[in-house]
Parts: structure tokens; sequence; C-alpha cells
């Protein structure tokens, strides 16, 4: 029995790419309103221990190699770094030669503890949505006192120190960033936070998408502002 769930095999840049989700059910420190996963019933920002670890790194060690993937990418069902076990996950794949790619939503890497776990990594990914703090408390629906400046604040002061590649995800959401003068934020947040790569996306779940997506046109217009900085 484990507690890890991955996705099959796939080439990305030419490199066979391992996805693997760490946490058995949505652990996170946001509620986002358009979340793939669902609600969250387990809003957290602290550690949490979860059964079946030693089989799941067992597994993980199988999986890592039976399929030599060059890269392992934690993109977890929510905030990957509340898994207790992140180091040894991490110290599990590393010592396999592996690089590791982590997804997390950013917010933490602002605290001590959850910034050297993150170092370790060979790439993070952090995420920007909502570029107002109304917006952010609304549609983000983070734990009690987050705030969209601290948020910000967090992945830069974590960038400044990082020495691998610093990946930002920035999702378009109708209504809510898409105009001119949100897109001069969001601007405003790649330059001070210099990430190596800028990755600019959609809503494209369908669940989500005839409300909150926005349209190829628009789309390409904020892709090329923001890409061509």
């Amino acid at each position: 029995m484990s507690n890890f769930s991955y996705k099959d095999i796939y080439i990305e840049d030419g490199k066979r790419v391992l996805e693997v989700n760490i946490l058995p059910e949505k652990h996170c420190n946001f509620d986002c309103i358009f979340c793939p996963i669902g609600r969250s019933y387990n809003k957290v920002d602290t550690q949490r221990s979860f059964d079946e670890m030693d089989n799941s790194l067992k597994e993980l060690e199988d999986m890592i190699e039976n399929h030599k993937p060059e890269l392992v990418y934690i993109n977890s069902k929510g905030e990957a770094l509340v898994n207790s076990k992140i180091s040894d996950i991490l110290a599990l794949i590393k010592s396999k030669g592996v690089p590791v790619r982590l997804l997390s939503n950013g917010y933490l890497l602002g605290r001590d503890e959850y910034a050297q776990i993150a170092a370790k990594c060979d790439e993070v990914i952090g995420e920007i949505k909502a570029i107002s703090e109304e917006d952010f408390q609304k549609i983000q629906r983070p734990i009690e006192g987050y705030t969209l400046k601290e948020y910000i604040s967090n992945m830069i002061l974590f960038n400044k120190k990082y020495e691998g590649k610093f990946i930002l995800e920035v999702t378009i959401i109708k209504g809510y960033n898409d105009t001119d003068e949100s897109v001069n934020k969001i601007k405003n947040v790649i330059s001070e936070l210099s990430p190596d790569k800028v990755i600019v996306e959609r809503i494209n779940d369908e669940r989500f998408k005839k409300k909150l997506g926005i349209s190829d046109e628009r789309m390409d217009e904020i892709s090329k502002a923001l890409l061509d900085m």
C-alpha cells in the first residue's frame, strides 16, 4: 500500500519525466475556487505525518530504478512541503542521481524551514494567480492572516538565495488578472522576482473554463506582454 500516485512517464524537452504526487489527499494552505482537485478540507501550513511512508518510499525507489527518469517532478495534491517526509523523499531521489523539480504555490518559501528543503531541489516552481489583495482573499481563500504582499515577498526572498532554477507559473483568470492594469502589475512582480523562466497559463478545466477562461486572442496578447520582457 502506498500513498503516492504517479503519471505515466512522459518526455519534456527531450528528458524522461516521472511525475509524482506525495500526498494521499489534498493538504494545502490555499482553497482556490478553481482548484481541479476540489475543496481544501485539510487547510494546513505545518507538516503532517502520513501512514505507509516506508512503502511509499520503496515504491518511489522502484519507480526510479525501473523507469530511469531524467527528472522527477513532485506535483502534489496541494502543498507538497507539508509532507513531513519531504526531506527523505528528496534525499532518496537525489541518491539515485536524478534531478528534482518541486511545485509549490510559493507561500511557504519565505519560512526558513521550508526554504531549506526547497533549496535542495534543482528546480522550484512558484505561482501567481490573483494580483490584488481583494482577489487573493476571494479566489484563493488562503489561511487566515496570509496576504498577497507577503506571498510575493516570500518568493522574492527565496529566489535571492536559491541556486537552482526558479520557475514562475502565472495563471491568467478572466475578470481577475486579465486587464492591462493587472498584466502590468504581474510584469512588476516578474521584474522583482527575476525568475529563470516564466510560464503563462489559463484556466482549462471544463468546470471553470466558461466563467474564468480567457479567449485565445487575449491569451496571446498577455503571453507576449509577459514573456517578451
